[in-house]
């Protein structure tokens, strides 16, 4: 079942900056809790994502009592991971999800952005997922996602270096 969601633009005002970083972080804390090396607390601040709304797009969820329950950065492009390529796709990241939020709701997500791509005349819909996180990458495998190929290098916060699994979905 789809949860009736609605989505809107994030704007770098204070209060969707802070309601980003807590989403980030609260996503984060519960992977560090399922043991899961991925996204730690405190690792996004308010100018990554100011950064990430001037250059591309950020986009919340909220359930039907208005309530956010997630959102995602859509990038126009992203050579660290893909290097560089025709505009062809858009690229997701970010998928965050707040605990106890309606079941499919990262699906709903995922599929707004899908949608966004569609209309901006993308054929392809992006994501890279950390390579030792096999639990994701089937995530979004049911979601309709195959892998293209692997970035053993892609680079981090403060330098360090890690790999992903490169996965696309035709849209339009």
């Amino acid at each position: 079942m789809t949860p009736r969601l609605s989505f809107r633009g994030a704007s770098d005002g204070p209060d969707d900056l802070t309601a980003l970083v807590a989403l980030y972080d609260g996503a984060a804390r519960w992977m560090v809790e399922q043991g899961i090396d991925q996204w730690r607390p405190g690792e996004k601040t308010e100018d990554h994502f100011r950064l990430r709304i001037k250059e591309g797009e950020v986009w919340f969820a909220d359930d039907a009592q208005g309530a956010g329950v997630g959102a995602y950065e859509l990038w126009w492009d992203d050579e660290p991971a893909w290097g560089v390529r025709p505009p062809e796709a858009g690229y997701v990241h970010r998928l965050m999800v707040r605990r106890g939020a309606p079941a499919g709701t990262g699906r709903a997500l995922l599929a707004h952005a899908e949608e966004r791509l569609a209309a901006a005349g993308r054929a392809l819909c992006r994501l890279d997922c950390v390579s030792t996180n096999p639990r994701l990458r089937a995530y979004y495998e049911r979601a309709g996602y195959a892998v293209v190929g692997e970035q053993p290098f892609k680079s981090g916060a403060g330098g360090s270096t890690y790999a992903v699994t490169l996965m696309e979905k035709r849209v339009g």
